[in-house]
């Protein structure tokens, strides 16, 4: 099973894939996110997140600022403020 995962801007669509976990930088802690996590919304601190395609993957590492995260049954979703490339 993979954890669907979307990134997005005020500008564009970041990344959109199936993943099988993303670590975020949630504003009352880092919290990660694997497929069939419970539903829930959070603002996001600026900070990385680290997106894990397998599960013995090394991640590949987003700087981003602001933002919220929401997880529902489609899976993680990131409306970031802003994504430092």
């Amino acid at each position: 099973m993979a954890l669907h995962f979307e990134l997005v801007t005020p500008e564009k669509l970041v990344r959109s894939e199936d993943v099988y976990m993303v670590q975020v930088p949630g504003s009352e802690g880092d919290f990660g996110v694997l497929e069939g996590h419970a539903p829930f919304m959070s603002t996001i601190s600026n900070g990385t997140v680290s997106v894990f395609s397998t599960q013995s993957a090394v991640p590949v590492e987003i700087a981003i600022e602001g933002g919220f995260a929401e997880v529902n049954d489609k899976g993680l979703t990131i409306l970031a403020e802003r994504v430092n490339d």
